[in-house]
Parts: C-alpha cells; structure tokens; sequence
C-alpha cells in the first residue's frame, strides 16, 4: 500500500515508537535507538526506501529538510532522495513529486523529513515518529501525509499569530546543527542495515 494520506483519514493512535533527541545532550542512546529501529524498518521492508526532505530553502527555518537531503546525497546515501537546497520540495512541488515517487519505485517506503515548530524549550530537538508526516500544519496549510515514518526537527519556538515569522526568524545554526545530525542518523541506519544483510 503506498504510504500517503489525506490528513482528514489519519485517526490518532499511539505510535509504535517515538523518539526525542536533544541537541546538546550528553547521552547519545537516543540516537542509537533511532539508529536501531531505521534499519530494522528497512530490512523488513521488501521494497524501494525512500527520503523525502521537505522545506525550502527561501526561508531560514523551513531548509532544515533540503539541507538533510543535501547532506545525504553528498555523503552518497544509495537510495533515491528527494529535496535538497538545489531541488527543494515543497507545497508547490509535492504533488508533482509524490507523482514521479510511484513512477520510479516499487512499493516506496517513504521516510519523511521536515523542520517544526514548539515551545521555546525544545528548540533544538529532533523528533523521530512512526506515521506520516503532516507538511506544513504549523503554518495552517497542512498538505497530504507522507512516509511510514518521519524526522522532525523543532528549528524555533511556535508563534501562534505569526508561525511564518517564526520560521523566517530561525537561527541558520540552529538548522545546519539539526541537519547534519539527522543525516549522520540516517547515514548510519543504512550503513547497519547493510552490515546486517551480510
């Protein structure tokens, strides 16, 4: 079944697993659990893994998406990867892009990754989820579901008059330092998963 949704068909139930990292935080089991549980979603898998990295990277906040998938790529992640800073997918590309997804995969397991908003004392955080990932409900304009499973990483506090200025006022470090531990996260999930086929 190809894992996209409306957001009207997603009924709230308790996930599977969930995780919450702390940038900063001196323990780093968080991170090999997610680790863990990546790679054993893709062995039980049998068809194509997928990242989608959603954001764009006109606004400060929201390229913390694109600036994974760059990463990814640059690091020579071997499976297909959408949305980098280059190629940015977003609310005017989604759709077009899930499209050309069924075109070129067999049975797509997506994995979704995307900058959100919270309270000031998560800023910093990433948030590893099973389900699909809702874009842009921060900001009110909430898109389809996507992926079986989703990152996010809480770039800012959320202002709930102004959620775009909240994005547009995000610390560019904040972003890169989100970023490169995501995809550091997602590298080596692939790199245990093929340690563990052989």
């Amino acid at each position: 079944m190809f894992p996209f949704v409306r957001r009207k068909t997603v009924e709230p139930r308790d996930p599977k697993f969930s995780h919450c990292y702390a940038t900063g935080s001196p323990d780093d089991g968080v991170l090999r659990d997610i680790t863990k549980e990546l790679s054993g979603i893709y062995q039980s898998h049998p068809g194509d893994i997928v990242f989608l990295c959603i954001g764009s990277d006109r606004s400060t906040g929201d390229s913390y998406g694109p600036f994974v998938g760059s990463q990814l790529k640059e690091h020579g992640c071997p499976y297909p990867v959408y949305g980098t800073i280059e190629k940015p997918v977003h609310a005017l590309n989604i759709s077009e892009t899930l499209s050309e997804i069924r075109s070129r995969t067999t049975e797509p397991l997506i994995v979704s990754v995307d900058a959100c908003l919270g309270s000031a004392d998560r800023i910093g955080s990433i948030l590893f989820n099973e389900g699909p990932l809702i874009p842009g409900f921060a900001i009110r304009n909430p898109l389809p579901g996507v992926g079986v499973c989703h990152f996010k990483g809480v770039v800012n506090h959320l202002d709930p008059h102004f959620p775009a200025d909240s994005l547009n006022s995000t610390r560019l470090d904040t972003v890169l330092r989100l970023a490169r531990i995501t995809s550091g996260v997602i590298l080596d999930s692939v790199r245990l998963a093929g340690s563990e086929k052989t």
